[in-house]
């Protein structure tokens, strides 16, 4: 990388591939932030939660995992993506929301606000 312009390629190809990642069959992509602060706050049982579910009930999504999402104390936190790269952002999951958001926003197309970022009360 010798440049601005060759960073900015590298940032195009990059979230190509992240769009890419969500199948033409693929409803929705979940990403659930594993970094040391979301594995600490219980992010690896939310992981194997939805995991599991999406595989019980066939779902088409991609449930995937990612560094730091940037909210610590809100931790663990789920991201679902929609097929337009619309965002909903689950915070404070455990393996009870975990199959709420499988159940309600994966199969149904619900989203569970009270669940969200935008929700969050202190």
């Amino acid at each position: 990388m010798k440049s601005l312009d060759d960073l900015k390629k590298i940032r195009a190809t990059a979230q190509n591939r992240m769009t890419m990642r969500l199948d033409e069959d693929h409803q929705y992509r979940v990403v659930v932030g594993m970094a040391t602060c979301g594995i600490a706050a219980g992010a690896r049982p939310v992981l194997n939660t939805l995991v599991e579910e999406v595989a019980k009930q066939k779902l088409p999504v991609s449930v995937l995992q990612t560094g730091c999402i940037g909210m610590c104390t809100l931790e663990p936190i789920v991201e679902v993506f929609d097929k337009d790269n619309n965002k909903t952002t689950y915070v404070l999951v455990d393996s009870k929301k975990a199959k709420d958001i499988v159940e309600r926003h994966l199969k149904h197309n619900e989203v569970i606000e009270e669940y969200t970022v935008g929700q969050y009360k202190n």
